[in-house]
């Protein structure tokens, strides 16, 4: 495709050709008609009479040798490194005796200038994988947030106010040391790989019958947007652990996966929305109660899932369930 600024499309370097070609009109009088120098003009005469109209179309700039361009073997050398280590141009041109420039031109030409391509913990390159229609694959997981005392929490008021304000919250339990303790919440969050839907329930626990009452009811509110759930992938965790679960994914006819050990990664796309639901939801304001947060989570859910774009689809994950009910509320 020709650039902007271009004063010749293909098509009319075809005409002004066959102008000195085969009309045999004069360079300078041809040129001054497509408004091109006459050097143009004789340049893609010269194509037309060698290529025809094959000739008209843009060519690479690229030279036809490059005696100087980095040795394959060095490249090799240079992405191995970059791969085991994680070192920067800098680190990596100290340890090979080549120019930091070299080093940054052969990362930007392999596409891992950036150390987000490679995984912090293995120096791995990041696979990342997405199941091919809705319900195929779901992700589910707890997370835990720590309650707010009447009046607001540490994070916004401060250590000491927050501190008071849990002594003066009624109805607490009280720990070892004869403190009140707010206590914990713990968010069942279900995941559908291919949409990014969410599914959230807030609880007390993280036992197996939780968890195996979380799964039910997210199954059937899949099957209420038209989404039959195929597989289901959790971590470690003893409630995933349990014969109870195993027998509940076998009743529902979902096959049930597990990550591999210490590898979170795995199940990055859930992990990556528990940090969503702490910076839109859990601390995105100051709640004056735990009672004003958990009333906030059902608008944020159907704003997560309705209206927030998703980078990762670049759309809303509600867009990529065609044909539903509420689709555009």
């Amino acid at each position: 495709m020709s650039h902007a600024n271009a004063a010749l499309t293909p098509r009319a370097r075809l005409r002004l050709a066959r102008l000195i070609v085969e009309d045999h009109w004069p360079v300078p009088a041809a040129a001054k008609m497509f408004m091109v120098s006459p050097v143009t003009a004789r340049k893609w005469a010269a194509r037309y009479r060698r290529d025809g109209k094959a000739g008209m179309g843009d060519r690479s700039s690229r030279p036809h040798s490059m005696p100087t361009r980095t040795p394959a073997s060095t490249v090799r050398r240079i992405v191995d490194l970059r791969w085991r280590l994680r070192l920067g141009p800098q680190q990596l041109a100290g340890r090979l005796g080549l120019p930091s420039s070299t080093i940054h031109a052969v990362l930007v030409r392999c596409r891992i200038n950036r150390l987000s391509a490679i995984d912090r913990v293995t120096g791995e390159p990041i696979r990342r994988y997405e199941h091919d229609h809705p319900g195929s694959l779901i992700h589910v997981d707890v997370t835990k947030f720590g309650r707010i005392p009447d009046g607001g929490g540490h994070r916004f008021v401060g250590r000491q106010q927050g501190g008071r304000n849990q002594r003066a919250t009624p109805g607490l339990p009280r720990g070892k040391d004869y403190k009140p303790r707010t206590g914990t919440s713990y968010l069942h969050t279900v995941i559908d790989d291919y949409s990014r839907i969410a599914y959230l329930e807030e609880h007390d626990d993280e036992t197996a019958e939780t968890a195996i009452g979380v799964l039910r009811r997210a199954v059937a509110w899949f099957a209420d947007h038209a989404v039959t759930v195929e597989r289901v992938l959790s971590d470690n965790g003893a409630c995933y652990r349990s014969l109870a679960w195993r027998d509940t994914c076998a009743e529902l006819g979902i096959t049930h996966k597990r990550t591999r050990p210490y590898r979170p990664q795995t199940n990055g796309k859930i992990e990556r929305f528990h940090r969503t639901l702490a910076d839109g939801w859990a601390y995105a304001r100051m709640y004056a109660s735990e009672t004003e947060r958990r009333a906030a989570l059902p608008g944020w859910i159907h704003f997560y899932n309705h209206h927030r774009q998703h980078s990762a689809i670049s759309g809303t994950p509600i867009s990529r369930l065609n044909n539903l009910p509420g689709h555009h509320i």
